[in-house]
């Protein structure tokens, strides 16, 4: 009997701490950029099933903030208020070799995808500071942790990404403010989804796993991310890449037992 008493009161306490977690995140803002895109969107859906209140952030759509966030003014009164960012816009603006890649269009993706994602961060570090309590989550991409091909300038830029949120970890260590960056490998956005047949069909044979990764995937980790469970966890580079960051060779030339039956 004292047994089960025990377990009773045990399960009372995690009720009690559920609620409380639920109660709290009920009270806190969200901030997502990039929100009319494929994980933008996932983002979005899960972090208001989580009962957060989100504000949508894109350069044009159907969004709460139509803003460029390279250029436009970014309102303190909004910042201000929010507990978690997550920073998700980017854009690709040209494939070509680094010998290649014409200026213009190198400066086009290190302002979208460096120095706006870092005006969005900046922007929401004074009411994180204040209040001692932020998440930063980063949407970057295993380009700028391993470079890839054609992809120079969104390569450059992802990796500094990466570093100005690790720099940020650390400056805010004593401010209860977490950042972090979630690197998705290919994910079945609706811009990969319009990839013509034999493209798609190539890029998938190098899936380790023989998928894409699906945007409500990378939505779930952000969610943990942006949650008080991951309170430890800060100036982190976490793939979600389905093993594509993985060097998969071996010596008998084969990714695993079943490939050489």
């Amino acid at each position: 009997m004292e047994y089960l008493a025990q377990e009773r009161a045990l399960a009372y306490v995690l009720i009690l701490s559920g609620m409380e977690e639920v109660l709290a995140m009920a009270q806190r803002t969200a901030l997502v950029t990039g929100a009319s895109g494929g994980i933008g969107r996932a983002v979005v859906e899960r972090l208001r099933l989580d009962g957060l209140r989100v504000i949508t952030l894109d350069i044009r759509g159907d969004v709460d903030l139509a803003v460029d966030i390279v250029h436009d003014p970014l309102p303190a009164e909004i910042f201000d208020n929010v507990d978690i960012c997550v920073s998700n816009a980017a854009i690709v603006d040209t494939i070509a070799p680094a010998h290649g890649m014409p200026a213009e269009k190198w400066q086009r993706d290190i302002d979208v995808n460096l120095t706006g994602a870092f005006r969005v961060v900046q922007a929401c570090l004074p009411g994180m500071r204040g209040r001692r309590y932020g998440r930063i989550v980063a949407v970057s991409s295993l380009a700028g942790h391993t470079g890839m091909a054609g992809q120079v300038a969104y390569a450059a830029s992802k990796a500094g990404l990466q570093g100005a949120i690790k720099t940020i970890a650390i400056e805010n260590l004593k401010y209860g403010i977490t950042a972090n960056c979630v690197l998705p490998g290919m994910v079945a956005t609706p811009a990969v989804k319009a990839f013509p047949d034999k493209l798609r069909d190539r890029v998938l044979a190098a899936m380790p796993m023989g998928r894409f990764g699906e945007p409500a995937e990378v939505a779930d980790l952000i969610a943990f991310l942006s949650g008080d469970g991951s309170g430890y966890i800060t100036g982190q580079e976490i793939a979600i890449d389905g093993g594509l960051g993985l060097s998969t060779f071996t010596l008998g030339g084969a990714r695993n037992d079943e490939d050489r039956r």
